[in-house]
């Protein structure tokens, strides 16, 4: 593939609804908070290429946990409910029907029989590698306007939020909808 942008049919930075709104000046709370705003840019890059996922046959939760568990090692699924941003039970019933397709798999944890791990299996990786590489392309198209280092200072940043806040995480919660 020559040229990323007709890699996939995920939107370039022009479209959108949010454009023009972009522009105007705003006075709203939300509008210079971090929290309102890390939601509203994850929601809306994430909805792209989530169309990209279900054109290839995954829900958005299955990317999620797939996208979380390649090229990892095996993880429990409290923490995989954390990363995914979604409900443990919710992530339960996915590591199911997975499973049953031969795409990830359950190991006993080494000192502690209350936890259960998970891990990607060579069949999963399969699956996802092509979704992979089209992430990739996305996120490419979304820094590319800020550059490599700013992109790279962003992802830093993000990461030690991330790290600072992680223990107060608590349960995973889902998004209202």
């Amino acid at each position: 593939m020559d040229n990323p942008r007709r890699a996939s049919s995920v939107p370039t930075l022009s479209a959108g609804p949010f454009r023009e709104e972009a522009a105007a000046p705003s006075h709203r709370f939300v509008d210079d908070y971090l929290p309102a705003l890390l939601a509203q840019a994850s929601q809306l890059i994430s909805s792209e290429f989530h169309r990209v996922a279900r054109q290839h046959g995954f829900s958005v939760s299955e990317w999620r946990v797939m996208a979380s568990l390649a090229g990892g090692q095996a993880i429990s699924i409290g923490a995989l409910a954390q990363v995914t941003v979604t409900k443990q039970p919710t992530v339960t019933r996915l590591l199911d029907r997975m499973e049953a397709r031969g795409q990830i798999e359950r190991l006993p944890h080494d000192s502690d029989r209350r936890v259960t791990l998970v891990r990607i299996t060579p069949q999963g990786t399969q699956a996802v590698e092509h979704l992979m590489e089209l992430a990739r392309e996305h996120e490419l198209r979304v820094l590319e306007p800020f550059g490599l280092e700013r992109a790279e200072e962003l992802k830093r940043t993000l990461r030690h939020i991330i790290a600072l806040h992680a223990h107060a995480a608590g349960e995973a919660v889902e998004e209202d909808e």
